[in-house]
């Protein structure tokens, strides 16, 4: 499957990151000495259900590395016009897949581990969207001050994840264009999206009486499409960096992995190191009962 990654997103002077961006693009803000966005295509590389990967709204000249086929396209200014520029390129690669794989650019926190379970898990049915949401409950036991914007219903309270599977087709399809530009522009508001699907919709949001099952069908019903709301074990897919907090979160947060990493490393090097000394002297010992005997 093809990964699609968004990373056209450039904060104004009114948004909250404009302070760190200052007018350059939010996917090459600063994480841990790389740009936020190469962590997510380190993680992509590390997938074995990616194929090439996609990056909308940045060129060449950003210097990112990535293992796998790396192709670039300009910012069609509107996101739903990027999400179908990036399938157009898919498909122009000759990629015989259904689905393609949306990835934004501002979730450096996952792994190669959790885009392959998003993918796999997505794909024991044959729907036309996936969309990922992760509980409350695992997001703060994750990242206890995320602040995320949080929709509250009958049987749990969730937020958005930012990687979703998507038929290609279907995002080429331009006869519902107005409505699918809407709730995308309203995706950080989850009572503007249920009065755009409906406000029987609205109305059972606002009284906690619609159930995770029931938003799924109402949404579906409404965009004459078939799909599913996976809800994801991984706080990751939902931390994307939106405000300073989350920025300054998501920096203390790698700064402890890389030195979990860095000690790991050492002491794997000690073990190698112990055991060549024990070969070494292994070797040692045997060989001088043979010296001794001539």
């Amino acid at each position: 499957m093809d990964a699609i990654v968004t990373a056209g997103g450039i904060p104004l002077p009114e948004e909250p990151l404009y302070s760190e961006t200052k007018g350059h693009n939010k996917a090459l803000l600063d994480i841990a000495g790389r740009p936020m966005i190469q962590w997510v295509l380190d993680a992509l590389c590390q997938a074995q259900t990616v194929d090439n990967i996609i990056v909308v709204g940045l060129s060449e000249k950003t210097g990112l590395t990535c293992a796998k086929p790396l192709h670039y396209i300009p910012n069609q200014g509107k996101m739903l016009d990027n999400f179908r520029a990036g399938v157009q390129k898919s498909l122009e690669l000759g990629k015989k897949s259904k689905h393609v794989l949306f990835v934004s650019s501002d979730i450096p926190a996952i792994t190669g581990e959790m885009v392959d379970w998003v993918v796999n898990t997505a794909m024991e049915t044959d729907d036309d969207v996936y969309y990922n949401v992760i509980e409350r409950e695992t997001m703060e036991k994750r990242f206890p001050d995320s602040k995320r914007t949080w929709t509250k219903l009958k049987d749990m309270e969730v937020c958005g994840g930012d990687m979703n599977v998507a038929r290609a087709k279907l995002v080429l399809d331009e006869s519902e264009s107005n409505l699918w530009e809407k709730i995308s522009n309203a995706r950080k508001s989850p009572f503007t999206q249920a009065a755009l699907i409906g406000f029987d919709t609205l109305f059972l949001l606002l009284f906690r009486r619609l159930t995770l099952e029931m938003a799924v069908k109402k949404v579906m019903k409404r965009l004459d499409i078939t799909g599913r709301a996976i809800v994801c074990p991984y706080a990751e897919v939902g931390m994307d960096v939106d405000k300073p907090n989350q920025l300054e979160i998501i920096r203390k947060d790698f700064k402890k992995r890389l030195k979990a990493a860095e000690k790991s490393d050492g002491q794997r090097a000690e073990k190698k190191t112990a055991a060549r000394a024990k070969k070494a002297a292994s070797k040692k010992a045997e060989e001088a009962p043979a010296k001794k005997k001539k």
